[in-house]
């Protein structure tokens, strides 16, 4: 029993001083952390308390040294804003604003012409002064000799127009020529000076890629010269301006005022000339167009040189072919335009021997991809030249040559020599008789029947569905080729009856659609 004791007693007292040693060790190591502070690893770890401590003063200057991202770390960010910047300046000297001032403005409150109250402000207001039109745009020079590209919309209308430059120069300028059918107008800066002024020279839209870095330049709202960065959204954008329609859409800001400024790549190029805008505010929503820089050159060419643009005549109404068109006339694919009506017998497409129903796959040796596509085509083409044409017909590629004439098609329909309007009456609608130059400015297929000028607000038309444009071309399932058909076919419905209605309705370059609509007669 003795011996076995003083065995145990000896084996307890080692394995006491086996945690006396563990013991001494760790406060060994708990010393240390708490000698090396808050750089040791363990004392950057966020403590489990919701309750920080607040940092010292050298502590709070050290974080955002470890933060901070240098520029430089970043090339293609600082080479990105550097190009922004440079473009910017080489092109701040060649970009003027553009003021106008021409024209009268009616008195506010004074009602349109040929209103009952003329009498009454004519003998009231006859000695107020009339207020002066004013306007402001942008504009961008394209030769040191002083020619300013911009918007016809910009300068229409204006007897006075200066321009000024970024530095505060002012110079007045007169109007070389207009082309309305693109909205673009070309202008002369006026002075003695001999000195050339700075200039941009136009780059190739063509080249223009989707997704493309460009800078938007003008005069946004009168806050002067401005600089927005964007990329190019789209090309060949179809928004309802007229027959040329071919617009680069961008989401750099264009804002009222930026019309006529240029919208221009990296390298310092005009690519496009900044036109229109689609917004519920008046403001930049992010869609933007501008007309493209080939389009525009063409357009300055002519203008500096004759004064005026003058374009080729076909002579014929197309339509896009769409899968089932080209189906029936046994095409493969939809590229080329369907003839649907030749615009006399005396008209180039009728000389070469077109016909309705025939596909113009190729016109001046360039393939024809769509209708739009074929309209730019012609333009181009100078009146008096000859040029080969290739069409499929009856299930055959042919080839004639076409002698191209002048376009003398006035874009605006309401500008054309037929007789006034209809007044609205009981369908509630102004029409006018469709002539072939009007069917082919609208790009319809039917040859005859009624245009619609105006939709009276709250009548039977709007009611009905019936829109400006629309082309009436039956009544109860009767053909409608000028109004008196119409008035004819309205007269046998009676009070409250239906007026059953067959329209064409035209949307600028896409295909026509036909639509069966009824009318409650008043």
């Amino acid at each position: 029993m003795t011996t076995e004791s003083h065995e145990t007693r000896r084996r307890r007292s080692g394995a006491g001083r086996v945690v006396a040693l563990a013991l001494g060790l760790t406060a060994i190591l708990i010393a240390l952390v708490v000698a090396v502070g808050p750089n040791s690893t363990e004392a950057q770890v966020a403590p489990a308390s919701p309750i920080q401590a607040v940092p010292t003063q050298a502590a709070a200057s050290r974080r955002p040294a470890e933060n901070h991202v240098d520029a430089d770390e970043l090339p293609g960010v600082t080479a990105l804003s550097k190009a922004f910047a440079r473009v910017a300046a080489e092109l701040e000297p060649a970009v003027v604003n553009i003021f106008t001032e021409g024209g009268s403005e009616r008195t506010p409150g004074q009602p349109p012409s040929g209103s009952p109250f003329d009498e009454f402000f004519e003998r009231y207001f006859r000695d107020q002064p009339q207020r002066r039109r004013r306007s402001l745009g942008s504009g961008v020079i394209v030769d040191p000799r002083g020619y300013v590209v911009t918007n016809n919309h910009v300068v229409e209308k204006a007897d006075e127009i200066e321009v000024q430059f970024s530095d505060e120069r002012r110079f007045p300028a007169e109007i070389v020529g207009t082309d309305p059918a693109t909205d673009l107008a070309v202008l002369r800066i006026q002075t003695d000076s001999d000195e050339p002024f700075p200039y941009v020279g136009f780059g190739s839209s063509e080249d223009v890629v989707v997704g493309e870095w460009v800078l938007a330049m003008g005069n946004p709202f009168g806050f002067g010269h401005t600089v927005t960065a964007g990329i190019i959204s789209a090309k060949g954008r179809l928004i309802g301006q007229g027959s040329y329609d071919d617009f680069i859409q961008t989401d750099a800001a264009i804002n009222p005022g930026n019309s006529g400024g240029p919208l221009v790549n990296m390298r310092a190029e005009v690519i496009g000339i900044n036109s229109n805008i689609i917004s519920n505010s008046g403001g930049s929503m992010g869609i933007g167009f501008a007309i493209p820089s080939d389009m525009t050159r063409k357009v300055y060419d002519q203008l500096v040189t004759d004064g005026k643009v003058t374009r080729g005549w076909l002579g014929v109404s197309i339509q896009n072919l769409t899968p089932e068109l080209a189906r029936s006339f046994g095409l493969e694919g939809t590229k080329g335009a369907l003839v649907s009506d030749l615009l006399g017998d005396d008209s180039p497409a009728a000389k070469a021997g077109l016909q309705a129903g025939d596909i113009i796959v190729e016109f001046n040796r360039v393939a024809v991809e769509s209708n739009t596509h074929l309209v730019h085509l012609v333009a181009d083409v100078r009146p008096g030249e000859s040029v080969p044409v290739k069409y499929f017909r009856e299930g055959e590629l042919r080839t004639g040559e076409v002698h191209m004439a002048l376009r003398t098609i006035d874009t605006d329909v309401r500008a054309s020599a037929e007789p006034s309007p209809e007044e609205p009456g009981r369908l509630g609608i102004s029409g006018q008789n469709l002539t072939r130059e009007m069917a082919s400015e609208l790009s319809a297929t039917s040859s005859s029947g009624v245009v619609l000028m105006a939709v009276e607000p709250g009548g039977p038309a709007e009611d009905a569905g019936l829109r400006r444009g629309d082309i009436i071309i039956e009544a109860n399932r009767e053909p409608v080729k000028n109004t008196e058909d119409l008035q004819r076919l309205m007269a046998d419905v009676a009070d409250g009856g239906d007026l059953l209605l067959r329209i064409e309705r035209v949307a600028r370059g896409q295909q026509s659609s036909f639509l069966w609509i009824p009318v409650r007669l008043e």
